[in-house]
């Protein structure tokens, strides 16, 4: 299968399963503690003004992060409303929060970027002027200790979630929606084996994104100047689109890029990233996935006949 054929489809890890999105369906395999399977199946609802718009540059970054961080709210609320119900049988104080269930998810998600991104411009920009203001001139150097400071922060928020067991688990979701994607991209049969057998790093990956949006923030923020530490705030909240729109387009490059020798290597600081926000999946994860992205692939099918009958 060559690869320029291919469909490009998207994933995300949730509680005990995972997410994979097509052009008509997004489908959520979820295995409760009974080692059954379930689904939840959501149709794509395509809204006409927002169509052209998902072809400009720059802007297509922008209305496809809002696009499927809605989609994905609702299944992440059917993972942990799936994972209340199973943990809740016996009255599982001791389980965690919803909330750290949505802080985990959002690490490897495109939730990330409405969750936790505003928080991570802002407090960076205001750390780099009151720590380091005095000594280093408003430029480069100063963008540069910012983007450091923003790496740090977010290794220490993915380190410091990642060392409870239910993340853990969520990092092999993470690990097994990458396995199943490499290797239909790669055109092998989705068997459990066969799928394992492939890397647990992707370059669209909305972790590779995320620290994208490091990289391109300073140097975007190099072409503004700033007086006070609250302007530097204001200039990177107002910044923020132009960030995003432009890392969009990176990821889209650098995952073009990916089979060429000395190209792909644009794309390793976001699959550094991802050594920590994936582990390797069990048997029985990877088995999920594969369901979770061969029922999204029959659904796709099964709405195109329907389509294509309802116009005939």
């Amino acid at each position: 299968m060559a690869k320029q054929n291919v469909p490009s489809y998207g994933g995300q890890a949730v509680i005990e399963g995972v997410m994979f999105g097509g052009k008509r369906v997004t489908i959520t395999a979820i295995r409760k503690s009974n080692q059954e399977i379930v689904f939840f199946e959501e149709p794509r609802r395509e809204i006409k003004w927002v169509q052209p718009l998902k072809k400009i540059p720059f802007v297509r970054g922008i209305v496809s992060l809002l696009e499927a961080s809605a989609n994905g709210a609702k299944h992440l609320n059917f993972s942990t409303e799936q994972y209340g119900t199973d943990s809740g049988e016996e009255g599982s104080q001791a389980g965690p929060s919803k909330l750290t269930l949505i802080l985990g998810v959002a690490v490897v998600g495109v939730l990330s970027f409405l969750f936790g991104k505003l928080l991570f411009t802002v407090v960076p920009a205001i750390l780099a002027s009151w720590l380091f203001g005095h000594w280093v001139p408003n430029g480069v150097w100063s963008n540069l200790i910012e983007g450091v400071i923003k790496i740090v922060l977010l290794l220490a928020y993915i380190i410091a979630i990642s060392q409870t067991p239910l993340i853990k688990r969520l990092f092999q979701y993470h690990g097994a929606e990458h396995k199943v994607i490499n290797a239909f991209e790669a055109g092998v049969d989705l068997t459990v084996k066969n799928v394992q057998q492939f890397s647990t790093l992707h370059y669209r990956c909305g972790s590779s994104f995320l620290m994208f949006t490091v990289i391109v923030g300073v140097i975007v923020y190099s072409f503004v100047d700033y007086n006070t530490v609250w302007e530097r705030v204001i200039q990177r909240i107002y910044l923020l689109p132009v960030v995003i729109g432009v890392s969009y387009e990176v990821l889209q490059l650098t995952n073009r890029l990916r089979d060429i020798p000395v190209l792909r290597y644009l794309g390793y600081p976001g699959l550094w990233l991802q050594k920590i926000t994936t582990r390797e999946p069990d048997d029985s994860q990877v088995e999920v996935a594969i369901a979770s992205f061969l029922k999204m692939r029959e659904s796709e099918q099964l709405l195109a006949e329907n389509r294509l009958a309802s116009t005939g």
